[in-house]
């Protein structure tokens, strides 16, 4: 029903109904996303249940432009209760996988090159983001759509998020602890939190972490701001340098925080080093419990993997915030979460729960899909004794993922015998790897250009493990088009 949604919607805008709409995994909130394609271009559709969430998006979507952000464009929205809108597509790539990508070169031990370059670029896209940031901070939203956003940032909103951090993390930990005097602690922390300077007030993110920086070429787009407010915009510079999963070493945090100071100070007119830098550790410590309570929420509770896996560096940054005395005016709260960084070995347990299979499509012409996880590899597939659609004019400009290829596949009836005889050898080791506590497997599939045969392989075997084994991380990979999937994410 969503679909045909979308398409009568882009029919509307653009007089014709676009070439196909691929819903996208689900994230951390109830929104559902779609791509789009039309020719050689893609555009992202949104549903939301919420209202004045969706009233938000769109407003500041428009007002940031104006100030000069890199914000996706909105194509079209439904006129009747905009739960539906279109915008454009911030591309595949986040911030967070070019961190990643660094941290794996690091790992692998890669050559110093090739790992000094990414860590170069994770230095030049954390700067950009914090241009773009100051650009929202500055950018005086907060005064003209006040009726549009979410409620300024108080005390009570401090409260809910740090017993999200109590109901959701602290109590399932089993730690025992005394609530009266737990919320005695809440209450001085919020009062301490408020009393930062006004001149650090404005515009205020809320999830200004790397997972919603976009990049595209050098240049950084910015998403899901829509859970923006007034208030204080240390908190944004917090979110994305002390990020769990993204585990920034402690000088690059430093470093990009003095640029944050020296080029907020410039587009402020004043010198704000004292104020951010008497304001950080406590933001610091308030953004760790918040996102201890989500990573309950959606981890522990949801089950979604890359939020428990957050957990740990989560704990061992809380650990760090202990030594530098930052809760030492809470005493019950700073006894719970001594409590908490001494179970952080129960919660790397959890890492080794979680089989992660990558699945690729990919072409022998430019060479087998590298391997990140030291494990070698696994099966490898090569579709080419199979009849080849791109052979026809008709089929050139598509892929594996388009119904006339699809067809054509499918009704020369070799495809799904040779897919049957691939999970046949795939799905034994997929239990075998689940029970023994394995991480890492790696199933590919190679034809000439990596468009149709191995394309149409890739997607139907990966579709069919994320159904058969819900437990396992599926991500989906067709390499030369560009095209990444997550699927039990």
């Amino acid at each position: 029903m969503e679909i045909k949604e979308i398409i009568k919607l882009y029919k509307n805008f653009a007089g014709r109904e676009p070439e196909r709409v691929e819903k996208l995994p689900g994230a951390g909130s109830s929104r559902r996303y779609y791509r789009v394609y039309d020719g050689n271009k893609s555009y992202i559709a949104t549903f939301s249940d919420d209202h004045s969430e969706t009233k938000a998006f769109l407003n500041l979507s428009r007002r940031l432009a104006e100030a000069g952000a890199r914000v996706p464009e909105i194509i079209v929205s439904s006129e009747s209760d905009s739960r539906l809108y279109i915008q454009s597509d911030a591309g595949l790539m986040s911030l967070f996988d070019v961190i990643s990508d660094w941290h794996r070169k690091v790992s692998d031990d890669a050559a110093s090159d090739d790992s000094s370059l990414a860590e170069t670029g994770v230095r030049e896209y954390l700067k950009a983001a914090i241009d773009q940031l100051i650009i929202v901070q500055r950018s005086g939203v907060e005064k003209d759509l006040r009726e549009a956003l979410m409620p300024e940032f108080s005390l009570r909103q401090i409260l809910w998020d740090l017993n999200y951090f109590k109901y959701d993390f602290l109590k399932p930990s089993g730690l025992i602890f005394n609530e009266d005097a737990l919320e005695n602690d809440f209450e001085r922390l919020g009062e301490d939190l408020m009393d930062v300077d006004s001149e650090l007030w404005g515009f205020m993110y809320r999830d200004f972490q790397s997972r919603n920086l976009m990049i595209a070429g050098r240049d950084v787009t910015l998403i899901d701001y829509q859970g923006g407010r007034r208030g204080p915009v240390v908190y944004d510079i917090v979110s994305l340098l002390w990020q769990a999963k993204a585990n920034l070493p402690s000088k690059m945090r430093e470093e990009m925080i003095d640029y944050y100071i020296k080029e907020y100070s410039l587009a402020a007119g004043h010198d704000v080093k004292d104020a951010v830098e008497r304001s950080l550790p406590l933001f610091v410590f308030f953004r760790t419990l918040q996102v201890l309570g989500a990573y309950g929420f959606r981890g522990l509770i949801e089950k979604k993997a890359h939020f428990i896996e957050s957990i740990p560096n989560a704990l061992a940054n809380l650990g760090v915030l202990l030594e530098e005395g930052v809760a030492d005016d809470y005493p019950e709260l700073n006894k719970c979460c001594e409590g908490l960084v001494k179970m952080r070995p129960k919660y790397l347990s959890h890492e080794g729960e979680y089989l992660r299979i990558e699945v690729f499509s990919f072409s022998y012409k430019k060479g087998y899909p590298a391997d990140f996880s030291g494990n070698g590899g696994g099966f490898m597939f090569d579709c080419r004794g199979m009849h080849n659609p791109g052979r026809y004019d008709e089929y050139k400009r598509l892929t594996g993922r388009d119904r006339p290829v699809i067809d054509f596949l499918e009704e020369r009836g070799e495809v799904g015998t040779f897919l049957e005889g691939a999970w046949m050898m795939v799905a034994p080791s997929v239990e075998t790897y689940r029970r023994r506590g394995f991480r890492n497997l790696q199933v590919a599939f190679g034809c000439t250009g990596g468009q149709h045969r191995s394309v149409y392989c890739a997607q139907h075997l990966a579709e069919r493990l994320a159904t058969a084994f819900p437990d396992v991380k599926i991500v989906l990979n067709h390499r030369e088009q560009q095209i990444k999937e997550y699927f039990n994410s």
